[in-house]
């Protein structure tokens, strides 16, 4: 195998590390995405969990009979 040869199978590992490395990138950034709207979601619905259990504890003192009944 001659220098040229060589140097040209380097300059093609190179190219495919390359592509590897965007594929890569490309696949980190949807994840963070998705990890980013997963965590508003999260937050949403805890927040709505929390409503609904004060909503809830409202509406059991607002039911229960004074202590002396």
């Amino acid at each position: 195998m001659n220098t040229e040869d060589r140097l040209v199978e380097i300059e093609i590992k190179l190219a495919r590390q390359d592509d590897m490395v965007d594929a890569l990138n490309r696949m980190v950034y949807h994840q963070q995405k998705k990890i980013d709207d997963l965590e508003t979601l999260c937050a949403g619905l805890a927040r709505r969990l929390k409503e609904m259990q004060d909503i809830a504890a409202e509406d059991s003192a607002i039911d229960e009979k004074p202590p002396h009944y």
